[in-house]
């Protein structure tokens, strides 16, 4: 056997054990379900300040405006970390039964938060998020970290 095949053969055989091992390495489908989201603790969050900013213009109605914009950002990004846990999921995130169920808002009533106490929230929020981004990759990290960075925004410039 020349040198040439002997190098030939055991690239092949290089090859084969890499793939092999890359198979092996490989998780199923179970291993990925055991595991929640990690987007589904943004996703209540997102909703729960939502819920919060709403409930917040009864008490400070000079806020208003302010507090519906945060409202309706948070209400944004709930559809949009719904719409990524559904995809993810395997499920089709236009169908109108993922919809729903991803879109809903809880339904216990919130004690109207003081403009103070929103501000807090969003601050853990942002934290919470920013942490999130850092053990992410690709489009889920780019994602939860424009929510960081708005939710920044939102405490700097609207609650200001």
């Amino acid at each position: 056997m020349s040198r040439r095949t002997a190098l030939r053969f055991g690239a092949v055989v290089v090859g084969f054990a890499a793939a092999a091992g890359a198979a092996g390495c490989a998780g199923t489908d179970d291993d990925r379900t055991a595991e929640p989201d990690p987007l589904l603790t943004a996703l209540d969050a997102a909703r729960r300040d939502a819920q919060a900013a709403s409930a917040a213009a009864a008490v400070a109605p000079d806020r208003a405006a302010a507090l519906a914009v945060i409202a309706s950002e948070r209400t944004a990004h709930a559809d949009a970390l719904a719409t990524e846990i559904a995809r993810a999921a395997g499920e089709d995130p236009n169908s109108p039964s993922t919809t729903t169920t991803a879109s809903a808002t809880p339904t216990t009533p919130v004690t109207p938060p003081s403009v103070e106490d929103l501000r807090a929230m969003l601050a853990e929020s942002q934290r919470g998020a920013a942490s999130l981004a850092r053990t992410l990759d690709g489009y889920r990290a780019g994602l939860i970290g424009s929510i960081s960075a708005a939710l920044g925004t939102q405490q700097a410039v609207l609650l200001r």
